[in-house]
């Protein structure tokens, strides 16, 4: 575990950020897929985003389902998890759908944004440090939304907890996919047998399965 109470997850396929070959934003799964990543955004104290994915789709993803948002209030929590924005630079367009949804945003970045965010938090040279960090702001269960780099440097930094996969019958490729092409980027643990083992399966309807795996560490 990378901090006390902290529990990275990252739910994965349409309205998070699996990128087609060419790139930029990729919309895969249908409605139960939509379902398990609002179920996700409930649990989630906080949501990871890359800078890459907010500009793709200048938003985030946000709980619609009223019954799941109720949910959230009853348990003393805004209806909504604060969008974590992680970025090496401080400014965005404010005309984004973004800092009009209704939510908190934080900025993860080396400096302070002049406008449009609730709170900032220094990049820290560490994941392990950027995660305690946001931990003892109370965002200790993060859902990570993308995209492929982010989720790529959280990956050779292991300190994925858990992966949601939603499996949906389309096959994509390219460099631009969230695991890297070359091995030597990442840790070998995580290519050990037993590295992963299976936790859940559920189907969804319309072709999709949602298969969950839990790493598992020494």
């Amino acid at each position: 575990m990378v901090s006390p109470g902290c529990a990275l997850y990252w739910p994965s396929a349409s309205t998070v950020d699996w990128p087609p070959p060419e790139g930029g934003a990729a919309q895969l799964g249908r409605d139960g897929d939509r379902h398990a990543l609002e179920q996700a955004l409930v649990w989630a104290d906080a949501c990871l985003i890359g800078a890459g994915t907010l500009r793709a789709h200048q938003c985030t993803c946000l709980i619609r389902d009223p019954q799941l948002q109720q949910s959230r209030v009853v348990e003393g929590r805004q209806s909504q998890p604060a969008a974590v924005v992680v970025s090496h630079q401080a400014d965005f367009p404010q005309y984004w759908r973004f800092f009009k949804q209704p939510l908190r945003r934080w900025l993860l970045a080396p400096s302070a944004p002049l406008q449009g965010f609730d709170h900032w938090v220094p990049l820290a040279k560490t994941w392990p440090e950027r995660l305690q960090a946001l931990a003892s702001l109370g965002a200790q269960r993060l859902v990570l939304l993308g995209g492929a780099g982010l989720v790529a440097d959280m990956l050779r930094a292991d300190v994925l907890d858990e992966l949601q996969l939603t499996l949906v019958p389309s096959l994509l490729g390219g460099e631009h996919s969230w695991v890297s092409a070359d091995k030597r980027l990442l840790p070998d643990a995580l290519a050990q047998k037993g590295a992963w083992t299976l936790s859940e399966t559920e189907m969804l309807g319309g072709d999709e399965v949602l298969v969950r795996y839990r790493r598992q560490r020494d």
